[in-house]
């Protein structure tokens, strides 16, 4: 189940990228630390799944409705 909607997945993917381009540049203390976010943002962007949006209950996801789907007590 998908629970990273479309505009959270830009910025993780925009955010995750930069990172990881940083962690070229970065000293060797940083360099793994860089990697790891910018790899963590990318991979959970890829996927539209963060396990620490399920453990929180975040869900930017957008809702679909079937439209046969009735109300309840209808």
């Amino acid at each position: 189940m998908k629970n990273v909607g479309g505009v959270e997945r830009l910025t993780r993917l925009l955010f995750g990228s930069s990172f990881v381009i940083a962690d070229f540049f970065a000293t060797i203390q940083f360099e793994i630390i860089f990697l790891i976010v910018g790899l963590w943002g990318v991979g959970t962007s890829a996927l539209g799944y963060c396990p620490f949006n399920g453990l929180l209950g975040r869900n930017s996801c957008p809702v679909k409705l079937d439209k046969e789907t009735k109300e309840v007590g209808a």
